[in-house]
């Protein structure tokens, strides 16, 4: 995460509510050799002490976890490149704006038992966003197809001890040149994010 405390002043529970809004975040495990990596959806808890996901079978994680281990899931914001141009002050350098948040503690994979509940968690959570459009549900699904999809994933929880986020969008500039800044990126339309980083970086964290 980035060191400058301007930018790691969101609350706990602002962390949460935008990792919950996300969902879908990297999920690293430290091995031997590099870092293995997973790009997953998942369900916070109400409280926001879990997080509930699945793994397909023959992922690497999947294979390598084999008892309860650190891991850390990492929920990628909106992000652009920010021209000092932007700015309106002299002597200024490029920079990249982004918020990201890290929720970190210890995986374990769930008994099998379990992987129907984490599914049907998971897609009405999805689901319930689509309204007013019908909700999919699992007993759509023929029973050979549904079991033979589900024998190819395991379902894992994170129960979450630390969560840390970076909102680094100018608040280590002056307003001008941070709502400047906010303008630049909303005009120059780099993509899609570019509109909803510049809404975040005129209403930063307090």
């Amino acid at each position: 995460m980035h060191p400058n405390p301007a930018f790691r002043t969101a609350e706990t529970v602002e962390n949460l509510a935008f990792a919950r809004a996300q969902s879908f975040g990297l999920l690293s495990l430290s091995t031997e050799g590099a870092p293995l990596v997973s790009h997953i959806p998942f369900q916070l808890s109400q409280d926001g002490t879990q997080a509930e996901l699945h793994l397909v079978r023959s992922t690497e994680i999947t294979r390598a976890l084999t008892a309860p281990a650190p891991a850390r899931l990492i929920i990628q914001g909106p992000h652009s490149y920010i021209s000092p141009d932007w700015y309106g002050l002299p002597d200024q350098v490029p920079t990249w704006n982004y918020v990201a948040v890290h929720l970190t503690g210890t995986l374990e994979r769930l008994p099998d038992t379990a992987l129907e509940g984490v599914l049907a968690r998971l897609s009405a959570q999805f689901e319930a966003r689509l309204a007013p459009k019908p909700a999919w549900r699992m007993d759509k699904m023929t029973p050979d197809v549904l079991a033979k999809m589900m024998r190819q994933i395991v379902p894992f929880r994170l129960t979450i001890e630390t969560v840390e986020g970076t909102w680094k969008l100018g608040q280590n500039k002056p307003d001008a040149a941070r709502l400047g800044g906010a303008d630049g990126a909303a005009e120059a339309g780099l993509g899609l994010e570019t509109a909803a980083l510049a809404a975040l970086m005129r209403t930063p964290p307090a």
